[in-house]
């Protein structure tokens, strides 16, 4: 399973790019508002940062903008890969996209036969949201397996992208159902370095071996 950050945070991504466990990035149009930086300029110093795939979304409804659009932010770097939603008007842009060799992740998935959509248009990656969907009372997590199954089954070349990942849990969870990657807020990728155990068992050796030589 690949781990993506999903954020614009330029610090965040340092941070796990030093980890050495960071494949890749995820961002959106929230996420780049909330850093008050222009698009474009924060997209380019991510790819300073990130080795490996940089989803940037175009703003676009209408098929012949995102087009114009996807077009542009591909050019930016090799390892961009542009994001669309998952509408009528996506759909069609993606698969205009695939047939140019423009890698695509179909964002907002929330169904099954959305999914399906995707990959038959062509897209690199697709995104189902597990937490916005558990906020309807639904199970996220149970759409992250139909759409394992479902690529399985017919040989989609499409990846999971499990997106909307607030927990460790989900997390292991999406690993668990085969998602090909994970995209998760910074605290969530730090939250699964942690375990009671292993900080009291270090803990333990530190004073052990102290205790040991202090003489």
């Amino acid at each position: 399973m690949r781990f993506f950050l999903d954020t614009a945070n330029l610090e965040e991504l340092k941070i796990g790019a030093s980890w050495g466990i960071l494949d890749g990035c995820t961002t959106n149009p929230s996420l780049i508002a909330k850093e008050g930086v222009k698009f474009e300029d924060r997209v380019r110093e991510i790819t300073e940062i990130v080795d490996g795939d940089i989803s940037a979304e175009v703003l676009a409804t209408d098929a012949a903008g995102m087009l114009d659009e996807g077009r542009k932010l591909a050019k930016i770097h090799k390892n961009i890969v542009v994001k669309v939603p998952l509408t009528r008007d996506g759909i069609k842009a993606c698969s205009v996209f695939s047939k140019e060799g423009i890698r695509v992740n179909v964002t907002l998935c929330f169904s099954a036969g959305q999914a399906i959509l995707a990959a038959k248009a062509g897209a690199y990656v697709v995104s189902p949201f597990v937490g916005r969907i558990d906020d309807t009372g639904a199970d996220g997590m149970q759409l992250i397996r139909d759409i394992c199954l479902i690529y399985k089954n017919y040989s989609f070349e499409t990846q999971v992208l499990a997106a909307s990942l607030r927990t460790v849990n989900h997390v292991i969870d999406s690993a668990k159902a085969g998602a090909h990657i994970g995209t998760m807020p910074f605290k969530v990728m730090d939250g699964l370095f942690s375990h009671p155990l292993t900080d009291r068992g270090l803990e333990q050796f530190l004073k052990d071996y102290n205790k040991a030589f202090s003489k």
